[in-house]
């Protein structure tokens, strides 16, 4: 960290940091990077549990032997500050989870609380989307409201992996990708389309780093998942996304870091989604993995001559598709017990995902920059429930089929009683708009005597949920994306349908929130945090590694997101 940085941090939370008004002119006339760190790598591996980590570190009897089987992140963590009390996004899905590690702020700032959520202020798309959102019209005038899809729905072709067709190259995929006719529209603005970095109504690291003069990459699951630039779509250099629920194709030249070769498709008993097989998956994660390794050898994600990103990273879905699925003819991931004992192919994911950032530590050796990387491997979001015993799936009796079905205050794109419609904003977590006038007392009430049909565990309406978020509603000082209502159910309760999945994510529990969170370089010493720690304080973070403003955040501001302050520290010596 440069001299004249100066960040003071409270004694009890550690929340209050501030930077010499120098060190924020120097950060605006110079490249981006602090003495120590030139390069951040942000890493998530979706639904990986502190507990995972635990238990791949220091092994658990009935999986490998009883041996440890992550000795990549077991390696780094010997040079690396792990945060075993850390929480990810509320709710916890992928697209609060995101926005949480690369914007330091909640649903409250962000407006992201889901990436099928709802809008009272915007009107539908011009198009349906691939996953059922209907098209509608748009004009000026009070707006209808819609259910927004940031989902695959809005590419241009979400069954082909470039999200395009044969007009682009096989694996291509990216910004190009979205179809504007599918994106929802803002009446406010003459009915332009909304893409998804000005959803979100925050800047991100991206952003920051990019205004500073850095180079910025990322790489997700969707085109969607460009929201992470930030307002204004300029904040990413390079941004790569391959459509994940497209159909598996063969991938020549791509080899899975365990030496399998993907240039046929692995497992042709599902070829409809590479999250739907345990083999394909890794062969899609693998693709992804040789587009960071272009990155930080200096190129762009598909071997352009560039530059190694300042701030970069990517996800891994192949531990979250071992969590939940139940693959025919195959077999079943998931745990074993309530200890999070690995099933065989779960075990398979973690491992592969293991070997994986093996592959990233080595490359950042061969590149030279190794040390003066800061590492941070987490996820945006767990999974529930890890005991097996507690799983429960009813789909017939959910929240909102309740509330459509005998008060009828579902709006009709968020109802999953209309044909053929994209269906409500529901995991093991169920999110709820009404209608304008709608009684959200007479809601509550029914879902409150139907508890026992709803596995309904906590129910936040009211002051209960304006507390941590917004008030709902069109009217002044009303957010029109804050929901009326959250359920979050008992334990175990999925709202999906039965023997689709072993679990879900999106509610408020320990499974679903209780995420890996391990920052390395290998200047540090190694040291465990008990204290409770949110993944939020990732991106403040990632600034103040760089040598930036944290409070250049537009939600690091507004909520007073802290820095790590242990990171920190390591850093400052």
């Amino acid at each position: 960290m440069k001299a004249n940085s100066v960040v003071l941090i409270g004694a009890a939370v550690a929340a209050a940091l501030v930077l010499a008004s120098t060190h924020r002119l120097a950060a605006q006339t110079s490249a981006v990077g602090s003495q120590n760190i030139k390069h951040v790598l942000l890493l998530s591996i979706d639904g990986m549990h502190a507990v995972d980590f635990y238990n791949c570190a220091n092994g658990i009897a009935g999986a490998n032997d009883g041996n440890p089987y992550c000795p990549n992140m077991a390696a780094l963590s010997q040079t690396g500050v792990n945060y075993v009390a850390a929480s990810s996004s509320k709710p916890s899905d992928s697209f609060p989870g995101i926005a949480a590690l690369v914007t330091g702020g909640t649903p409250k700032s962000t407006g992201l609380y889901y990436d099928v959520a709802y809008d009272r202020s915007l009107d539908a798309p011009a198009s349906t989307t691939g996953t059922g959102l209907a098209g509608g019209p748009c004009g000026p005038g009070v707006p209808t409201g819609t259910t927004t899809d940031y989902d695959q729905g809005i590419d241009i072709n979400d069954t082909v992996l470039n999200g395009i067709g044969p007009s682009a190259p096989l694996t291509e995929g990216g910004i190009a990708s979205l179809d504007p006719r599918k994106l929802v529209r803002d009446p406010a603005a003459g009915c332009a389309p909304v893409y998804p970095w000005n959803f979100v109504r925050t800047n991100t690291i991206f952003g920051v780093v990019h205004s500073a003069g850095g180079y910025t990459a990322w790489i997700d699951k969707h085109p969607s998942y460009s929201m992470v630039g930030g307002p204004g779509g300029n904040g990413l250099n390079d941004y790569y996304s391959p459509e994940v629920s497209s159909n598996v194709v063969g991938l020549p030249g791509v080899t899975t870091p365990e030496g399998v070769s993907c240039a046929k498709v692995r497992d042709r008993n599902s070829t409809s989604g590479w999250n739907n097989s345990f083999a394909n998956i890794q062969c899609y994660d693998a693709l992804r993995l040789n587009a960071l390794l272009n990155q930080i050898a200096g190129k762009t994600h598909n071997g352009a001559p560039a530059e190694t990103p300042a701030v970069f990273g990517m996800n891994f879905q192949s531990v979250y598709t071992g969590q939940i699925l139940i693959e025919p003819n195959v077999g079943s991931g998931g745990y074993q017990n309530a200890a999070a004992l690995p099933s065989p192919m779960l075990l398979s994911e973690i491992k592969y995902v293991d070997t994986s950032i093996g592959e990233i530590v080595s490359a950042l050796k061969d590149a030279g920059i190794y040390g003066s990387t800061l590492i941070i491997i987490t996820a945006k979001h767990g999974m529930s429930p890890i005991d097996p015993h507690l799983l429960v799936t009813n789909p017939s009796n959910t929240p909102a089929t309740l509330l459509a079905t005998f008060l009828g205050d579902i709006p009709s794109s968020e109802s999953p009683l209309t044909p053929n419609g994209i269906g409500a904003t529901e995991d093991d977590v169920s999110v709820l708009w009404l209608n304008q006038g709608a009684s959200v007392t007479a809601a509550v009430e029914l879902l409150e005597n139907d508890a026992s049909l709803i596995g309904l565990g906590e129910i936040y309406y009211g002051p209960t949920l304006a507390l941590n978020y917004n008030v709902g509603g069109l009217g002044p000082g009303q957010d029109p994306r804050s929901p009326d209502i959250i359920v979050t159910p008992n334990v175990g309760m999925t709202y999906v349908p039965v023997g689709s999945a072993l679990g879900d994510h999106g509610g408020f529990g320990h499974d679903d929130t209780n995420v890996m969170l391990l920052v390395t370089n290998p200047g540090f010493t190694a040291q465990t945090v008990s204290a409770p720690t949110a993944t939020a304080q990732v991106a403040p973070t990632i600034l103040n590694a760089l040598g930036l403003d944290p409070t250049a955040l537009d939600a690091v501001k507004a909520e007073g997101t802290p820095v790590l302050p242990e990171v920190w520290a390591q850093l400052a010596e």
